[in-house]
């Protein structure tokens, strides 16, 4: 069985999707609000984590 391999984004991608600045992305990491791995000392964050990030702040806010 073969497992996906989720999609990595950049921070300036992160930041397009969730409409926040660079610092924000980053303090969002800081606080593991957001997930994120390294890569060769580029930081990339899982697709999946901006979308979990997303759902618990609707609900937060429902």
């Amino acid at each position: 069985m073969t497992t996906a391999t989720p999609e990595l984004l950049t921070v300036p991608e992160v930041m397009a999707r969730l409409k926040v600045g660079r610092t924000k992305v980053y303090d969002l990491i800081r606080t593991h609000r957001l997930t994120s791995i390294k890569v060769d000392g580029c930081r990339r964050i899982p697709a999946d984590s901006v979308g979990d990030f997303v759902r618990r702040q609707i609900e937060k806010g429902a």
